[in-house]
């Protein structure tokens, strides 16, 4: 499957009247590519993804697939920073949630939930609550949530934005694993250029205030990637671009909302 986005806006009315936030977006997403979505706070990241994953129609533009029902959204799971879990139900519950709501009986959805599981070393935890998780391993919970209803697509916010900095790493790389498996689409929202960097194919640069693309940035790093290890001097050049690029946008961000 492949996606794209194909002059997308958005403009929605406020107190001091209609506001743009996002305007003319254009790409396109290949089959079992990762793709980062960086730029300033406001910049329209988040609303661009709930576009992709139907959750918001745009006021301009469309999101096309590649597949047969291509008048329809793609079809789409979505992990978001405060990991969204349902606090009355165990773990395998909600992992599982997904594939009830596709219909799926319970034995054969809690048999695919608990192999999820198991691969993300949650496996002693299935009939934990989570409020009895760490908030890595609460994490870990929606993310392979997402992967187990089988979607083309997974829409990615934020998943690791409050967790300090050795639990954001360990997730990183458990992403990265996982992907590895199941080959998915990746749309992932981040603030942290080090983050698109060591997971992407390509980084999509937006500028604030309307939200637009600025730059395409293609990762030139092979998979599989060891996080790990130390980077090659070309991860720092890319990184360094990308700042260059975002500086100038950061603080007129923070000077309008001053």
């Amino acid at each position: 499957m492949r996606f794209a986005c194909d002059r997308v806006g958005l403009v929605y009315d406020a107190a001091r009247g209609s506001v743009t936030a996002l305007n003319d977006v254009s790409f396109c997403v290949e089959d079992q590519e990762f793709v980062s979505i960086v730029g300033p706070s406001g910049c329209g990241k988040t609303t661009l993804l709930k576009i992709v994953g139907g959750l918001i129609r745009p006021t301009s533009g469309t999101v096309t697939t590649s597949e047969a029902h291509a008048n329809a959204r793609p079809d789409s799971a979505l992990v978001f920073q405060d990991h969204g879990l349902f606090p009355w139900m165990t773990v395998l519950d909600n992992v599982a949630f997904g594939l009830e709501m596709h219909g799926v009986a319970r034995a054969e959805r809690i048999a695919r939930a608990s192999a999820f599981v198991e691969r993300v070393g949650l496996g002693r935890f299935g009939q934990a609550y989570p409020h009895q998780l760490s908030a890595g391993m609460q994490q870990r919970v929606g993310i392979v949530r997402a992967f187990v209803t089988d979607p083309p697509l997974l829409l990615m916010d934020e998943p690791f934005g409050a967790l300090d900095a050795q639990t954001r790493l360990v997730l990183q790389e458990e992403l990265l694993r996982i992907w590895r498996e199941q080959r998915k689409i990746v749309l992932f929202v981040t603030h942290d250029i080090d983050e698109a960097v060591r997971l992407s194919d390509r980084i999509l640069v937006m500028t604030g205030r309307p939200g637009c693309i600025l730059e395409e940035i293609v990762v030139p790093i092979p998979r599989p990637r060891d996080l790990s290890r130390r980077e090659p001097p070309e991860v720092g050049e890319i990184k360094w671009h990308v700042w260059e690029l975002l500086q100038h946008e950061v603080r007129k961000s923070l000077w309008l909302n001053a």
